[in-house]
């Protein structure tokens, strides 16, 4: 009987695979019809757009993808993210768009990167938004569409997006913002909470920092400085004004970048936290647990409309991808991590194509508020928001003899100290040679072997602790030093050894009365810090540990603080990189700890 059900299993999944429609380019040849337009902008810049049309059926909506990477090829040929990640609208005959962002390949004007938005815009007077109003409008009247349009696109797309958001135009009912930039200071690739993320940023820069002669087909990227050894090659570098000069041009971003340590109005009117209210289209945002670049601005931007614009149809999905991940069908897992074969194209088939199809097409269920899929789950979830309201945010304390507890400290005396040496700084993964998408869940053993680290471990669980929710972190320290950075990173230990990355992030003490009020720490007075960390969905699983670790330096993921104070961080010189002894005390009336979000 076994043997014949796993042979009516099979030849189900047969019939369902020979059923299944293979989309590639004879397919879209054959479906599909391409055209390319110049349309005008409100002030009479052209910006290219390519349009994907089905060839035997009118009435479809739209689906629009605004882009400053590119539309290409440009005349004949399909572009690659068709038959990549789109298959379910191409199923169902709905009109593809792309479009070259202003400034950018063959469109025309400047490009700015994260335009600011400007909610006054009055005649002529653009952003990405009047941008995006005034290609719906032409779409609406230039193809044979239902009337309904939908935006979607990831990461500096997911910015594009949002901004699709803002627009206000009637016809557009549905956008997803998936791993969106939304403030370049607090979070995301450039910053996180002021501290610059130099490998990152410092990569992005010769490709798109620099000049774009537009139009053009091909924008090659400047060559990069870095060699083979990412690590050595910075540390050699050491300061800011030696990383610009060894960049192969000048790249105005870049230096605007080093003139604004600080959240002053440049990164304040570039962010588009304060305008996400009065949103009128449905709102898918996508964003993954281990997302290198956009994490912050995927959890952000659900959060401030959910609060902020309580009318609109708000849906967030979160699973245990890397940047993207989720259009990857075959994505299983980070490094060796697995996290369940299937996620992505559940995710694109059950979830992402199903909310444009309720919205634009007025078919099937009304989305879920929140998919979740736990990393150490092996699940889905819905809920009825992100946090949910079972949460019970629990202290995890930092204790005396190195362990963390859930009990607050009684010590009337208790502390640890390291020395912080910005000439040794801690690497970010083992091989901090180059950057690899797994240091988001990197064994962190190496870490807990160095001086300069402090490492702290729970008892063994002896049942599964859901972890679903925003991490806090709440420290009381001392340096020696006039400034520093302060890393805190929050570890599954296996019963195999590995200590697991569940998340981590930097904060620097200059910023703890604000990121627009910098201050100098007095040496050896006992400092409270706060901060939030990115929210995790992570299940440790009965027989794991628990574990901390505080350093302060994450090298070269984040740029050094050199812990001598300057009101630029940014123009120290070689002399004023320091070592400063960094005190963390976990005594009964400064109890060092996180807050974990634990379901009960």
């Amino acid at each position: 009987m076994r043997r014949f059900l796993l042979y009516v299993l099979l030849l189900t999944v047969m019939c369902s695979c020979c059923n299944e429609i293979l989309i590639d380019e004879k397919w879209l040849e054959d479906n599909y019809s391409k055209t390319e337009a110049m349309v005008t902008m409100r002030d009479g810049v052209k910006l290219y757009t390519s349009v994907y049309q089905p060839v035997d059926s009118d009435d479809r909506p739209v689906l629009l993808v605004r882009t400053p990477y590119s539309c290409a090829p440009y005349g004949d040929g399909w572009k690659g993210d068709l038959t990549e990640y789109m298959t379910e609208f191409l199923k169902n005959k709905y009109i593809i768009v792309f479009q070259d962002v202003r400034g950018r390949y063959m469109s025309e004007g400047e490009y700015v990167n994260v335009r600011p938005f400007d909610p006054l815009k009055s005649g002529v007077e653009t952003d990405e938004a009047s941008d995006t109003f005034d290609t719906i409008e032409w779409l609406v009247e230039n193809t044979d569409n239902n009337g309904n349009v939908g935006v979607t696109g990831m990461s500096y797309p997911g910015f594009y997006a949002t901004m699709a958001a803002l627009s206000g135009h009637p016809a557009l009912k549905a956008v997803s913002p998936q791993a969106p930039i939304l403030d370049w200071f607090k979070g995301d690739d450039v910053h996180h909470n002021g501290a610059l993320m130099l490998m990152d940023i410092y990569s992005f820069a010769p490709y798109m920092f620099k000049k774009h002669d537009n139009p053009v087909e091909e924008d090659h990227g400047l060559a990069s400085p870095i060699g083979t050894n990412a690590y050595q090659w910075f540390l050699e570098q050491l300061t800011p004004e030696a990383f610009t000069q060894a960049l192969p041009d000048t790249l105005l971003f870049w230096n605007e970048i080093l003139e604004h340590p600080d959240y002053d109005d440049y990164w304040k009117e570039r962010s588009l936290e304060p305008y996400l209210s009065d949103i009128d289209p449905a709102i898918l945002v996508v964003g993954g647990e281990f997302d290198t670049d956009d994490c912050y601005g995927a959890l952000n931007t659900y959060r401030l409309i959910r609060e902020n614009s309580p009318q609109t149809e708000i849906h967030l999905v979160y699973g245990p991808w890397t940047h993207g991940g989720w259009h990857h069908a075959d994505y299983e897992g980070l490094g060796d991590r697995n996290f369940g074969a299937g996620i992505s194209r559940y995710f694109m088939e059950k979830i992402e194509y199903p909310f444009f199809r309720y919205y634009l097409e007025g078919k099937g269920k009304r989305p879920e508020p929140v998919y979740l899929y736990a990393s150490g789950s092996d699940h889905w979830q819905v809920l009825e928001k992100w946090p949910q309201d079972d949460i019970v945010y629990t202290p995890l304390y930092l204790s005396e003899d190195k362990s963390l507890s859930f009990d607050q400290p009684i010590e009337l005396q208790s502390s640890a100290t390291y020395i912080s040496n910005p000439l040794s700084p801690v690497p970010f993964m083992e091989d901090a040679s180059r950057r690899d998408n797994s240091y988001m869940v990197a064994d962190q053993s190496f870490a807990s072997k160095r001086s300069d680290v402090l490492t702290y471990t729970s008892p063994v669980l002896n049942e599964t602790l859901k972890l679903q929710g925003p991490v806090q972190v709440k420290l009381d320290l001392a340096i020696t030093s006039e400034d520093a950075d302060i890393v805190v990173k929050f570890i599954d230990v296996h019963p195999d050894g590995y200590q697991m990355l569940v998340r981590g992030d930097v904060f620097p003490i200059r910023y703890r009365h604000g990121y627009d009020r910098p201050a100098k720490a007095n040496p050896d007075e006992v400092m409270h810090l706060e901060f939030a960390m990115n929210d995790i969905a992570h299940w440790i699983l009965p027989g794991h540990k628990m574990m901390i670790q505080v350093q302060s330096s994450w090298f070269p993921l984040v740029n050094l603080n050199p812990q001598t104070y300057l009101t630029n961080i940014y123009e120290a010189d070689q002399e004023d990189y320091i070592s400063s002894e960094i005190t963390i005390y976990h005594q009964k009336d400064d109890p060092s700890h996180i807050v974990l979000p634990i379901v009960r």
